[in-house]
This record gives structure tokens, sequence and C-alpha cells, in this order.
């Protein structure tokens, strides 16, 4: 228990010190320039409709409409024309974060799992037993089961201590069963990769859940829903590198850990002894040889008898 909670720290700090680094601000900013380009191009394209949209289905409903006269009475004006591009942004935000996950799970984890493997692990074996297109189909399944849980919850969202329990949750999870899968591709083989997951399945979802709740920072950004829909195209982008750092940071958490907990897993491997091998001292003890066999020659069995004289005289 204590080492585990040691690792966890342990790789905790390493991952903060490490997203301080040039290359790593670097690669958080790749990714950014790529979700700039598509919410752009959405916004271009759908922005004015989709606003159009969200007015008319807000001003369809009869109770909101009071609802709306009501603030008016007060001095509020046209409080549809605030609340619309709020809705859209809402509605938008969770697909944000999902392809942000995947980019940053695409592009960024392999080149940071590289980075923390060169420095502290260069000497550990690569048995690639995960390929890119099993991590693309690992990360899109993943993926789906996150939405589906997460709208199939939402009327759980209304209790209000399970709005602040159930998506982080789920987000953690998404972000564990991603990160994790990616920080061991490259090295371990299925059968490492299934088993550190058996032993460290709490441990990485609590680094998934924790990581979950720091992806929530960005809200403090859409606090105000006046001035977010008036810094629209400023906002977003900030959102959405929070988000990309964020994850940055939990994939370099999950690679320190992941990668030092196989370290272990095989080092436990090699201090195990086959017990169907014999030792060196048993195959000596098993026919020992003595000294005086090594040295006293074997007496010949049989000696042939001295030559007979011939015509009496002895042979010479």
């Amino acid at each position: 228990m204590l080492a585990g909670m040691g690792l966890l720290l342990d790789s905790f700090w390493r991952a903060a010190a490490y997203c301080l680094r040039p290359r790593v601000v670097a690669l958080s900013v790749l990714p950014l320039l790529l979700m700039v380009a598509l919410a752009l191009g959405l916004g271009y394209l759908y922005w004015d409709g989709a606003v159009q949209g969200m007015r008319t289905l807000l001003d369809a409903s009869s109770l909101l409409a009071s609802f709306w006269n009501w603030l008016q009475g007060w001095g509020l004006g046209d409080i549809t024309s605030v609340v619309a591009p709020l809705m859209v942004v809402l509605a938008v935000a969770p697909a944000l974060v999902v392809v942000s996950l995947l980019v940053v799970a695409v592009l960024m984890t392999p080149a940071l799992v590289a980075l923390v493997a060169d420095r502290r692990f260069p000497m550990l074996e690569r048995k690639k037993g995960g390929s890119f297109i099993a991590s693309v189909a690992w990360s899109v399944s993943s993926t789906v089961l996150a939405l589906i849980a997460l709208v199939v919850s939402v009327p759980l969202w209304l209790v209000p201590p399970l709005v602040l329990i159930l998506p982080p949750l789920i987000w953690g999870w998404l972000t564990y069963r991603v990160m994790a899968f990616d920080a061991l591709a490259e090295h371990a083989s299925k059968e490492e990769r299934q088993e550190l997951f058996r032993r460290h399945r709490s441990s990485l979802l609590g680094i998934g859940i924790l990581t979950g709740y720091l992806g929530a920072a960005p809200s403090i950004v859409w606090a105000s829903g006046v001035v977010f829909a008036a810094a629209f195209f400023v906002l977003v982008p900030l959102a959405i590198w929070i988000y990309t750092l964020v994850f940055a940071f939990s994939s370099l958490w999950f690679t320190h850990y992941c990668l030092a907990a196989l370290e272990r897993l095989r080092a436990e491997g090699d201090s195990r002894a086959p017990a169907d091998v014999p030792t060196v001292a048993a195959v000596e003890t098993k026919q020992p040889v003595h000294a005086t066999q090594a040295l006293v020659a074997p007496a010949p069995a049989h000696l042939p008898a001295p030559e007979s004289p011939v015509n009496g005289t002895p042979t010479p």
C-alpha cells in the first residue's frame, strides 16, 4: 500500500516538473492550433444558424417565454440574445473536450512517452504490445462508452451531489483507459499490460479522476455568460489550451507511473529463479570426482609375459 502511494506521488511531481519543459509546452500548443482551426471553421459556418435555432427553441416554450418577459420587466432587455449563444457553447463544449482528449492521445502521448522513456528508462525493453491501430481503436471505443455513460447519467445530474461526482468519474475512467494504454503500448506486452491494469486499476482510476477534476478548470473562464458571448473567439482557444495542458500533464503522470510499475514488474520476474533449472552446485555434486582418481592412472588388467630366449641366447 505504502509502495503504491510512493509511486503515485513520485510520478505526480515528476509529471508536474516535465510540464515546465519547453518541449512539452511546445507540444501542448500543436493540438491547440488544430482545435482553434476547427472551432473557427465551425463557428464561421454554423454559428449564426446554431444561435438562431437555439433562440427559436427557447422562444417556443411558453414557460420560458413568461420567464423572459419577467426578466425584461426588470430592465434586462432581450435576455435570449445572451442565453442562446451561451447554450450553444455549453452544448458544443463536451465535443471539444472529447476531441481534445483524442488529439492529445493520438498526437502528443507518443512524443511524451518517448521523452520519459529516453530520460528515465533507456534500458527498458520495448516489447511493442500495442500498435497504432490498436491504440486508435481502444481510444475510440472507450470514448464511445464514455459518451454513452454521460448521456445515460444526464438525468442524475439534477441531484446536486451527483453532478459534482458523475462527470469527473466518467472523464476519469476515460482518461485512465486511454492514457494508460498509450503509456504501455510501446514497452509492455499484452500480458504485462493486462497484469498492470489488474494490479494498479484503483491507482490509475484515481489519477484519471484527479485529472478529470483538473479538466474542470476552464469552467472558471466560462463563469460569466455575457463576457463569454462577447469574447467567444478569445476564450474558447484559451479554454481548449487549458484542457490540452491538463491532458498533457495526465499523460505524463500516467507515463511515469506505468513505466515505473512495468520496471518493477519485470524486476519481480527476474528475481524469481526457475524451479526446474538445476543450480551449478547440484550439477557438481551429482557425480563427484575425487582428486586421487584424476591423478592416479588405473592399473592395467593384464601384463604380457616376458619373451622366451631363442636358442638359449637371451634376447637383447
